[in-house]
């Protein structure tokens, strides 16, 4: 029998745009994600997050299924646009008071609130203005975070800045498959910068709690040991992990990473000091993992999220695979989390995302057998002296996945969109039996 401890964290995660719902409601103004969604063709079957889960209006009943699960933690997103429309400057106080309500929610059901200050709901009048390529977005940032603080600091004692600033700065500025939807490789690579730039400062602005930042890792290895494919692995590795630990973590960018991106930005942008700033000291890391990477090189089509790598591709590693048509390999977390350990000074760690999409809807055997796999993952890490602290399935609702749509469910409980009547699948009932016992 593996035991996780009793001081092990379990909980489950969410996001704003992706359950809230109420998008023009209580003076929420428009997000990125909004403008994204009313496009023709940016999201699979048209979908918007105008009402998704409608968590808005029914997180009592969405924290009652909580409790039931026995749920230490829950991880949330503050939606920016509905604490400050306009992105900066003036604030609503009725945004503010539903996370506040939420918060007090929570606590009332003996769960702990971890909420995420930015899930990717950029306020579109800062997109107008610039979005992530232009610093103000990270000082506009900074502001915001105080705001929420001194309206939450009483009551919540863990703090993430970002979650996974590589989807926001190259899935939303290098490819366009997310919003805003562009696709400039430059400004991605600046968008990077002041993702992290933000996280430094907004770190600052959080005293008297537990800050982190969330970032999506992964595991990559070489297709074949010739010089062509460990490169692509290299550049790989370097593009979607070390481009954001070694900042925060180091206080530095990778040499190879600038070596890779030189033929793209002159990394002007980057101002002295900016490093110290962003390498402020946390208290966690954030650890979202899915899926490895196997990777080599061939033929990319272009754009592409690895910037500055040129013929640079994920191979097909044979292994069984989500509905979404993610590799599942659970070894691959293990090993991520041995090598944070590892490569970089001890930090606490937690599991802040881990899930599967599954065409199975309420007996979901698919899903009870990734988690099962992914949290034997980390038991093993623990076992080889990983400080893994806690785990948050992704995701605690069926919800809105993005330019994905409603076609992908990730949730331990079932949403009927049409009537919004939530079920426990059979992987929440599963869950729920190893958060009582705490082993597998």
């Amino acid at each position: 029998m593996t035991t996780f401890g009793p001081g092990f964290l379990w909980g489950a995660a969410t996001s704003s745009y992706q359950i809230e719902g109420a998008v023009a409601e209580d003076g929420r103004g428009p997000s990125i994600w909004d403008t994204f969604c009313a496009t023709p063709g940016k999201v699979d079957g048209g979908d918007t997050g105008e009402v998704a889960a409608d968590h808005y209006h029914r997180y009592p009943e969405d924290v009652a299924i909580m409790r039931s699960l026995g749920l230490g933690a829950y991880r949330f997103s503050v939606a920016w646009p509905r604490v400050q429309p306009l992105g900066s400057g003036a604030v609503d106080q009725r945004g503010l008071d539903f996370y506040s309500r939420l918060v007090d929610t929570l606590l009332d059901n003996g769960i702990q609130p971890w909420p995420t200050l930015y899930h990717w709901d950029l306020p579109q009048p800062l997109e107008d203005a610039g979005g992530w390529p232009e610093r103000d977005t990270a000082l506009r940032f900074a502001e915001y975070a105080a705001v929420v603080h001194d309206a939450l600091s009483d009551r919540v004692t863990h703090w993430t800045t970002l979650n996974e600033p590589w989807c926001s700065a190259f899935l939303g500025y290098a490819t366009g498959r997310h919003a805003p939807g562009r696709q400039d490789p430059a400004a991605a690579v600046r968008a990077a910068h002041h993702l992290l730039l933000a996280h430094g400062l907004a770190a600052r602005a959080l005293p008297g709690g537990r800050v982190g930042v969330t970032l999506n890792l992964t595991e990559v290895t070489p297709v074949s040991q010739t010089e062509e494919d460990l490169d692509a692995a290299r550049r790989i590795d370097g593009m979607q992990n070390r481009i954001f630990l070694d900042p925060v973590l180091l206080a530095e960018y990778p040499e190879d990473v600038l070596r890779d991106l030189a033929p793209v930005t002159g990394f002007e942008h980057v101002q002295e000091g900016d490093l110290k700033t962003i390498a402020a000291p946390i208290d966690f890391l954030g650890v979202n993992y899915y899926s490895p990477v196997l990777a080599g090189h061939g033929t990319v089509p272009r754009p592409s999220a690895y910037v500055g790598s040129e013929h640079v591709v994920q191979h097909d590693g044979g292994r069984p695979r989500t509905s979404i048509g993610w590799e599942i390999d659970a070894r691959g977390l293990s090993g991520l989390l041995i090598r944070l350990n590892r490569d970089y000074p001890e930090i606490p760690l937690y599991v802040t995302e881990n899930g599967a999409a599954f065409d199975d809807e309420v007996h979901d055997a698919s899903r009870i057998a990734y988690l099962d796999g992914h949290l034997r993952a980390c038991a093993d890490a623990m076992a080889a002296g990983v400080p893994l602290k806690g785990y948050f399935a992704w995701s605690l609702l069926d919800n809105f996945e993005w330019s994905y749509g409603y076609a992908q469910r990730f949730g331990l409980v079932h949403v009927d969109y049409a009537t919004q009547r939530r079920t426990l699948k059979d992987s929440a009932r599963w869950y729920a039996d190893k958060i009582r016992g705490s082993a597998l």
